[in-house]
Order: structure tokens, then C-alpha cells, then sequence
């Protein structure tokens, strides 16, 4: 029997997805539930297990868009796994007689060589480049469509013997979608940044006192992350404008906090969000931040798991950015940028002293915003961080962190 593997659909208005890997090659005996594939969305990447044990046969190369419910390969469930060898083994393998290794022909200069076909005449006129500075793929030396295409203009005369090499790579699905959405935010939107600075000191002394009892507690540890989504949290209360959002004319006002929150992983940035974080504690925090990046770090993070956020928070002081104008994540109206931290002079009652000084900005979408409420939001986030014990932890961090 043949089983048809079809593309299953990976969410909500998905209707296509890209083949980015195949794990297998062509006649490999699959086991069933083996990630024979992954898929790249315009959301996320996904693995595609094989639906039964047999021969695979592809359908589709690497690359190719396939719309939801198109066969994507074939199994064999009635071939018999191949015994012996531990690798895999192709159902062309058996009994077939070992394929000589083809030599390369020596291309012999002829008048052809370095002649450009039409097409990659123009194209090469396009882009002002001059033939002789291109080796033909071609039929004796003869310069195709497709050497033009990929032909990069020099940069300047180099030595013969200087290595130099372009590669041109497709962008996943999902890095296509997110720079999709970037440049459509700043045309659909009148987003603004407004920047203040942080004295994290308080946030040094509390971590270096209590963090290797929450760690020791808690089996996790006590970052800066639970303490600026709990001042957004406050913030947002405070400034609701800043957690709503526009829908055609309409705005929408939200009773709780989802914050997104910016992580790195394997194919680029994810933004999974933690849901009602106003109702979790500083344990709360820490586990959810550490679960959603050990699952987009895996390439396990859902589609349900970065949808539906009210608010993003993003730290490029991971990477050393000492100041950016972080871009809002849509349909939300502001994103808060964090950023490294670095000992600067700084004034204190009176007397010049060395502090840890962050720069932290909120890009916002003045449609909905109004000055006031950003510079408002972003005062009360530095005043939570700046003062978290009284403001983040009722005067009781013992307990406040015991939770």
C-alpha cells in the first residue's frame, strides 16, 4: 500500500508552507513518527513526523511552497525494512551494481567562451557588468541566463590569487513574513520613541542577596526579565492606552497583560508570549521565560504560543546594543527595548558616584498613544525599577520572592 503524506495545517488562516529541510533522501526506509521534514510558516518552523513505517518517496524539493493538504511524498507501508547495516538504506540499494564516478569533461576554449547568451547579455547590461569579468557555466565556456543572474558587481580590482565567493540563499518563510510585517509597520503606522535611563543598582543589590536562595528555591534563576515584565505589568495598569490596540475604527482595550517577549533562536527571532503575567510572581516569570526559550531554542515553540500578546518587551543588551528604536510587533501598540548596562558617572544626592546605568526606550503608535501616556509609561517602568521593593514587592522582598 502507497500512503499519501499531505501537508497538514499548521494553524488558523495558513494556507501554504515551505519545505525548508528534508531529514531523509529519496528511498530511505522511514520509521513511523520520524521527523522526516521541516516546515517553515509564516509564523513558525514545524517538523512533519511520517505518518507509518516504509520506503519514502519525495514529492517535493527543498524550498518549494506547497499549499495545506498537498502530497509532499509517498511511503511504501508494504516494503520491508532493510536488515543488516544500521544506516538507512534506498529501496534502489539492493542488488544494484555501484554507479562509476563521472569525470569531468575539460572545457577546450573556443570562440564561444565568455560569449553571453542574449538573455545574459541584458541581464549583465542591467546590472553593468562586463562580460569578461564572468566564467561562463555553459556549453564551452558560454555564459547562461543564470551565471548572469547571479553575477555580483565588483567591488574593486583584487589580486588573481584572492579568494572572494557570493552565495545566494532563499529566505525562509518565516524571515520573508517577518520582513514583510516590519516594513509594513512602519509604513501603517506613526510609530515614535521616547527613551529614559535606569539606575539598576537597586536590582544588582537585590539579585546578589537573594539569588542563590531563589535559584536553590525555585530551580531557576533571578534575571532582569521578572522585574521589567512585573514594572510593565504596574505600568500598563497605570497607562492602559499602551496595552490597547487598533482595529479598523475601532480601539481595543485589553483587562490583562500577555507580554510578548523577544527570544533568539535557531531560525531567527521568535516572540512567544506569557499570558496574564499581571497574576503571576517573580517564580512565575522566571519558569515561563526559561520554558518558552528552551522551546523556541528547540524549535518546539507553537504558533499559539506567539499569537495573541498585548505588549513586547525585547532585550538587545544581550548582543551589546547600548540604544535602539525597537519596532512595534503588530497589531500592538508599543514594544519596550532594553538594553546592556554599563557603569556610568551619574548624579546622586548631590555627589558624582559609578552606577549601572540602562537605557531603556519605548516605541509606541502615536495613532493610539498620546505623548503623555508614553513618557508617562516609561517614567512609571523606571520608577518600578528603580524602587522594586517598595513598588514590585510590597516593602516584603522575602516573601515577595518566597512565591
Amino acid at each position: 500500500m502507497v500512503l499519501e503524506m499531505k501537508v497538514p495545517s499548521p494553524g488558523e488562516s495558513i494556507t501554504e508552507v515551505e519545505i525548508a529541510t528534508w531529514l531523509v533522501e529519496d528511498g530511505d526506509y522511514v520509521e513511523k513518527d520520524q521527523p522526516i521534514a521541516e516546515v517553515d510558516s509564516d509564523k513558525a518552523t514545524l517538523e512533519l513526523p511520517a505518518e507509518e513505517s516504509g520506503i519514502i518517496t519525495l514529492q517535493a524539493e527543498e524550498g518549494d511552497a506547497v499549499a495545506v493538504g498537498a502530497v509532499v511524498c509517498l511511503i511504501d507501508t508494504a516494503a520491508e525494512k532493510p536488515e543488516g547495516s544500521s544506516a538507512t538504506l534506498t529501496s534502489t540499494s539492493v542488488n544494484e551494481a555501484p554507479k562509476a564516478t563521472p569525470v569531468k569533461e575539460e572545457v577546450t576554449s573556443t570562440y564561444a567562451t565568455g560569449t553571453s547568451s542574449p538573455a545574459a547579455k541584458k541581464i549583465l547590461a542591467e546590472k553593468n557588468i562586463v562580460a569578461s569579468s564572468i566564467k561562463g557555466t555553459g556549453k564551452a565556456g558560454r555564459i547562461t541566463k543564470e551565471d548572469a543572474v547571479k553575477a555580483v558587481p565588483s567591488m574593486g580590482t583584487m589580486p588573481e590569487d584572492s579568494a572572494r565567493g557570493t552565495t545566494r540563499k532563499k529566505m525562509s518563510m518565516l524571515r520573508r513574513k517577518v520582513a514583510e510585517r516590519l516594513v509594513a509597520v512602519k509604513s501603517e503606522t506613526a510609530m515614535l520613541t521616547t527613551f529614559n535611563e535606569v539606575n539598576m543598582q537597586p536590582i544588582f543589590d537585590l539579585r546578589a542577596q537573594y539569588k542563590e536562595d531563589f535559584k536553590a528555591k525555585h530551580g531557576v534563576g533571578l534575571g532582569f526579565m521578572s522585574f521589567f515584565t512585573l514594572a510593565v505589568v504596574r505600568a500598563l495598569k497605570m497607562y492602559p492606552d499602551v496595552n490597547s490596540m487598533i482595529d479598523g475604527d475601532f480601539k481595543i482595550e485589553h483587562d490583562f497583560q500577555d507580554i510578548s517577549i523577544a527570544v533568539s533562536g535557531p531560525k531567527g527571532l521568535m516572540v512567544p508570549v506569557i499570558r496574564n503575567a499581571e497574576k503571576l510572581t517573580f517564580r512565575g516569570v522566571e519558569s515561563e521565560v526559561k520554558r518558552l526559550a528552551i522551546r523556541a531554542r528547540d524549535g518546539q515553540i507553537t504558533i499559539d504560543e506567539m499569537t495573541g500578546g498585548t505588549f513586547t518587551i525585547t532585550n538587545g543588551g544581550v548582543f551589546g546594543s547600548m540604544l535602539s528604536t525597537p519596532i512595534i510587533n503588530p497589531p500592538q501598540s508599543g514594544i519596550l527595548g532594553m538594553h546592556n548596562i554599563v557603569n556610568r558617572p551619574m548624579a546622586v544626592n548631590g555627589a558624582v558616584v559609578i552606577q549601572p546605568i540602562m537605557y531603556v526606550a519605548l516605541s509606541y503608535d502615536h495613532r493610539i498613544i498620546d505623548g503623555r501616556e508614553s513618557v508617562g509609561f516609561l517614567v512609571a517602568v523606571k520608577e518600578a525599577l528603580e524602587n522594586p521593593v517598595e513598588l514590585l514587592m510590597d516593602n516584603n522582598p522575602t516573601k515577595a520572592l518566597e512565591m
